[in-house]
């Protein structure tokens, strides 16, 4: 019972936080959400923990914390919506190391 209550609360906290993000982005990332909730859970744990760090700087956490996370999320990505990322990024899909820095 709790697991169907967790699961709206996170996704009503996700739409919360993606109000202005293009509404195909957000139906990327509510489906990515609902295919593997506990890695979703586990960044945000980790992203929230950089947070107090930071000084509330959501930017910085989230490049900090993202790219160790890069591989595991593609993986759960479906080819369509790889597709749709690198389209969304121009084409800069993976030029990014584990630390953050620009592959050249």
């Amino acid at each position: 019972m709790f697991g169907k209550i967790k699961n709206f609360a996170v996704k009503k906290l996700i739409e919360k936080q993606l109000k202005n993000v293009p509404a195909d982005q957000q139906q990327m990332i509510m489906e990515l959400v609902e295919k593997d909730p506990k890695l979703f859970e586990k960044i945000a744990k980790e992203m929230q923990e950089e947070l107090k760090k930071n000084g509330n700087n959501q930017m910085a956490a989230g490049m900090k914390v993202l790219p160790k996370y890069q591989a595991e999320i593609m993986k759960i990505m479906s080819p369509q919506m790889q597709q749709k990322l690198a389209a969304m990024q121009g084409g800069t899909a993976g030029r990014f190391n584990p630390n953050g820095s620009i592959r050249r």
